[in-house]
């Protein structure tokens, strides 16, 4: 048997261009793809979150043997094992890899004599993002955004100015839903072929969540038809309506990309390419592109950054030490009447998606201000949606959305009661609850607890510069006992299902 080189590429790395595989040709080494039992067994995934990673992983090992590529696609114990069994069967002259995504990946290669390359599927390396930090003890992400704006040279004017002389298009992409009945764009599902039937019919009696229905890309010809729809029939209206929220419109004109780089089928370059050639075409207004494109190369890279620069301990964090279980109405395990939230599930549990804002300020706002434990939020969060990985949900999970780190990610905590979500949503029309009551069995289970969340954590937040206006409210509430009496009920009952 020839002595080859092996290339590892693991289940989140599906990108024949980047990485170990970039400069390879069939017949100088062999690839190496390994499904874990370990990770299928370690969560209860959504039925398409494992199908869309087990059925990709596959689609790429069958295209790179389409390609010429000797390919080792085994099932093993654990990744570590399928490595060991891989050397066992095979002569094997050296391992080489993409830098993994995920901390723990990343030690295990490394203690496994596997060679490491840079990882290339995000615009900015870790590496480089810790440069930016460097000694500073305060920064925020619209510091990083207008950075990466400038070196990636992204709608910058010859003169340094950004184009339409503005960095920052938000106050005009925070309308509330139009009600007026207008039809959103609509993503093509792909037909379910033989791989993907093989692999539904192995997924096995633990998971949750509707079927695959050829929604999300397990291909990168897929996920380049989804990015070419996207520009053409959903870029333009994107901006304006980005974060409202209705119940009849699972995505709205979000893109629907993000599973699709997260997996590597897709790069962040080629999008924001076509995004920006999508403006200057004129066929995209320039506050719809400059808001995708925040969220592409500017949230999306300095999660990814912050993941890197904070982790291990980042992972554990809970400064307000909240240890409530995940609610029942969002695992499926009980329904709700809080319309809002039960809109949120029904996307996640039909699609293994809900968009930036349900996740925010419905899911994440309920956990925070419930007290929901923010590992086991991290868990449920990981598992239950399509683009869900570690690197994405530690940082949205326990920096963003449950303020569990101590304010080192978002000096605020993304806490509302009910007037937020009415604003922005269609939801609380026809809800039993009131969101404009914090007291009564009719009262918002959100603006309720947005209250007594303010009281529990008075001293945490008194100090706070950004929090003295609703901290100061709250004081001035009379019927604060009342509010506090009221929140014991809904925890009890959101505990128990019953809300």
């Amino acid at each position: 048997m020839t002595q080859l080189d092996t290339v590892w590429v693991l289940g989140d790395q599906l990108n024949r261009a980047v990485g170990a595989l970039a400069d390879r040709k069939p017949g100088d080494c062999r690839v190496l793809l390994v499904t874990s039992e370990a990770k299928i067994s370690s969560k209860r995934w959504h039925r398409q979150r494992l199908h869309l990673v087990l059925s990709a992983m596959a689609h790429f090992a069958a295209e790179l043997r389409a390609e010429g590529f000797e390919v080792d696609h085994r099932r093993a114990p654990t990744l570590a094992a399928g490595l060991h069994a891989h050397r066992a069967e095979y002569d094997v002259s050296r391992v080489i890899a993409m830098e993994p995504m995920s901390w723990d990946g990343r030690a295990m290669l490394s203690g496994a004599d596997v060679e490491l390359v840079p990882n290339g599927q995000f615009l900015c390396h870790y590496d480089d993002f810790a440069a930016w930090v460097g000694d500073r003890s305060n920064f925020k992400m619209e510091d990083f955004y207008r950075w990466q704006r400038y070196r990636l040279d992204v709608l910058i004017e010859p003169d340094g100015e950004p184009v339409g002389g503005r960095w920052n298009f938000d106050h005009d992409n925070r309308e509330p839903p139009p009600m007026d009945g207008r039809a959103w764009p609509q993503v093509t599902r792909f037909e379910l072929d033989d791989i993907d039937q093989a692999t539904v019919a192995d997924l096995g009696a633990d998971v949750w969540g509707a079927p695959p229905d050829g929604t999300w890309p397990i291909s990168r010809d897929q996920a380049l038809i989804r990015l070419d729809e996207f520009v053409a029939t959903g870029l333009e209206r994107f901006g304006a309506h980005e974060d409202a929220m209705l119940a009849g419109e699972w995505k709205m004109a979000h893109s629907a990309l993000s599973s699709s780089m997260n997996l590597g089928i897709l790069h962040p370059a080629e999008i924001v390419d076509a995004v920006v050639a999508a403006h200057r075409a004129g066929t995209a207004p320039l506050n719809s592109v400059e808001g995708f494109l925040r969220q592409v190369i500017g949230w999306r890279e300095y999660v990814w950054g912050l993941f890197w620069l904070w982790m291990p301990s980042f992972r554990e964090a809970n400064g307000l030490e909240a240890n409530r279980s995940v609610p029942p109405a969002f695992t499926g395990e009980s329904s709700t009447s809080m319309a809002c939230v039960a809109n949120a599930v029904s996307h996640v549990e039909h699609h293994g998606y809900a968009h930036h804002i349900e996740r925010l300020m419905v899911l994440g706002n309920l956990a925070l201000t419930a007290g929901v434990n923010p590992q086991a939020m991290t868990d449920w969060m990981w598992a239950s949606f399509v683009d869900g990985a570690e690197w994405v949900m530690i940082p949205n999970v326990v920096g963003m959305a449950l303020h569990a780190d101590g304010g080192r990610m978002a000096t605020k905590p993304y806490a509302s009661g009910g007037a937020y979500i009415n604003k922005m949503s269609d939801s609380c029309k026809g809800c039993r609850y009131d969101p404009k009551k914090r007291v009564g069995d009719d009262a918002c289970p959100f603006t309720t607890l947005y209250w007594d969340f303010l009281a529990r954590h008075e001293e945490v937040f008194a100090g706070n510069h950004r929090m003295a206006r609703q901290v100061a409210g709250m004081r001035r509430l009379s019927d604060l006992p009342a509010v506090r009496e009221r929140a014991v009920d809904v925890l009890a009952a959101l505990d128990a299902g019953d809300l």
